[in-house]
């Protein structure tokens, strides 16, 4: 038998009709898990974008003797430009320490009193292009036995922290992500599979006369897609306005660290757009699931 898009219409329409209330409460299911969905996928993504920031922002200190002379100076600038691995560097000279030490010690003039400008190392806070531990550890080492350098620190562990518990963020963020999902495509496998019992003897009737599987599965297709794609255009806003909340709440002077989680509107657009479009698919998949037991009668 040949499909028209008139049969389509009007089967998918019957079917909508006859389950309106269970339509209705799985499009809510739907849109509350593409939006847990979708909000997953922002968190994964602002997590990703928070650590690389963060590693961006992370340097390395090293610590020149306070009477090291010039041309060991030089040796150490001329080996911070060369290095493909070191994207810049600033210079903080004895006076540049002097005023980091009272700004540190503001309230503690009994320290300041007994310390001098002529005392303090200067030092060249280095900025690496790459953000992991092992290679920024690696990195540092070369400069400790320069002559003229005093130590070389680094935050090592706390790289690796960062490193380690994003990835485990990332992780886990994606196994929800992955759970909603299936979550999601079952209700709709169960909302189909409701429609097919209460016609499960037409459905019979059709493949007696020869009806084909695809005669018989795309009214059910069809009705799996909407449902998918309208619980993720509802989930659209929802994105906007949690990523628009947590803007708003990061605003805070002593949450300025998680400003970072925030991502701009066109990756919300993208995860908007991959919502609706895996909530179709979701709808096509879980009708397929559905339909196909009741094809062989």
């Amino acid at each position: 038998m040949a499909v028209s898009l008139g049969y389509v219409f009007r089967e998918t329409r019957g079917n909508l009709r006859w389950n309106v209330t269970l339509f209705a409460a799985t499009i809510v299911a739907v849109w509350v898990s593409l939006t847990l969905f979708g909000s997953s996928l922002l968190i994964r993504e602002g997590v990703e974008q928070a650590t690389g920031r963060w590693q961006g922002g992370i340097e390395f200190i090293v610590f020149m003797n306070a009477d090291a002379e010039e041309a060991q100076h030089a040796a150490v600038r001329s080996a911070l430009e060369e290095n493909p691995e070191i994207g810049g560097y600033d210079y903080v000279d004895q006076q540049g320490a002097f005023n980091e030490f009272i700004t540190e010690f503001a309230d503690r003039p009994e320290l300041i009193e007994n310390v001098t400008p002529e005392i303090l190392p200067p030092s060249y806070r280095v900025k690496p292009t790459v953000g992991d531990a092992d290679v920024i550890e690696a990195l540092a080492a070369q400069f400790e036995t320069r002559p003229g350098v005093r130590q070389v620190t680094l935050p090592v562990e706390v790289i690796r922290t960062l490193q380690q518990n994003s990835q485990k963020v990332s992780v886990f963020v994606l196994v929800i992500a992955i759970v909603v999902l299936l979550a999601a495509l079952m209700l709709i496998a169960n909302t189909i599979r409701t429609a097919i019992f209460a016609r499960r003897q037409d459905i019979e009737v059709m493949k007696l006369v020869g009806a084909s599987n695809w005669y018989v599965r795309l009214p059910f297709m069809v009705e799996g897609t909407v449902q998918g794609v309208i619980g993720g255009a509802l989930a659209i806003p929802m994105l906007f306005l949690m990523n628009n909340l947590m803007a708003g709440f990061v605003q805070e002077d002593y949450l300025e660290l998680l400003r970072s989680l925030v991502v701009d509107s066109a990756v919300v657009w993208n995860t908007s757009l991959l919502v609706t479009g895996i909530g179709a698919a979701v709808g096509v998949l879980g009708s397929l699931f559905a339909v196909g037991r009741f094809l062989d009668v």
